[in-house]
């Protein structure tokens, strides 16, 4: 008989603690600000010269030499036109408001970055392992899943001479007609999940019917029943 399965739901810690979702929206505004800034300064800029120039009753607008030639236009009304023509007269979208669409990658990913820092979390509700991400929100059921063991890199203190590399297990679950998920086993600032969410996510994969999974089930409890890495001859090495 396979033992039963918690049906509460269980938070997994792979997502910021609150003063790093705090500080991580903050981020993610300011840039998404800036950007929206350098988007928006060129079409302020741009109207005011617009006006300016429709402020000069000596440089004709647009729809009062519309049909005529440039080359039959007197040499400072070609000047005139050809100065406005750089911004906009209502009809063109006009090169300086072109430099502004460059801010919009950087509003693009200020959002997704105050997004994935306050969205991001994973929990459990029986089997069902869900992920949330920036986006979007991915469920799984452990116990029909197919499971695998994966890993994170990471490559810390880059361009320094004390960089390294730091390999973080996860688990991922793949559903046969539909999404995967990858729950890392790890949180911000922790080496491993605490003990009762590997648990509960080892009681999830003892209902699924693949050794693999079994397996990984047992790996669990062990890392839950040995959060400190430590074995008889010292500290476990790292995979």
């Amino acid at each position: 008989m396979l033992p039963a399965v918690i049906t509460a739901r269980q938070h997994l810690s792979i997502g910021s603690p609150p003063a790093q979702k705090i500080f991580g929206a903050v981020f993610g505004a300011l840039f998404a600000t800036a950007g929206a800034a350098f988007t928006l300064l060129p079409f302020v800029v741009d109207g005011w010269l617009q006006n300016a120039f429709d402020a000069d009753e000596s440089c004709p607008t647009s729809s009062e030499i519309s049909g005529i030639p440039p080359e039959l236009l007197p040499p400072s009304v070609r000047d005139c036109v050809s100065n406005g023509s750089w911004f906009n007269d209502g009809g063109d979208f006009g090169a300086m408001r072109l430099i502004g669409l460059l801010g919009i990658p950087f509003v693009l990913v200020g959002v997704y970055l105050a997004l994935s820092a306050l969205r991001t979390a994973g929990w459990l509700e029986g089997s069902r392992a869900t992920v949330r991400g920036a986006l979007r929100t991915r469920t799984v059921d452990l116990a029909t899943a197919t499971v695998t063991a994966g890993a994170l890199t990471f490559r810390r203190n880059r361009a320094t001479t004390r960089e390294w590399t730091e390999r973080v297990p996860t688990l991922i679950a793949r559903d046969p007609s539909g999404p995967s998920v990858t729950i890392p086993l790890h949180g911000v600032g922790m080496v491993q999940l605490p003990p009762p969410e590997l648990r509960a996510l080892a009681e999830a994969l003892t209902a699924n019917p693949d050794r693999d999974a079994r397996t990984l089930a047992g790996q669990l409890r062990t890392m839950a029943d040995n959060p400190l890495g430590l074995t008889a001859n010292g500290p476990r090495p790292a995979p």
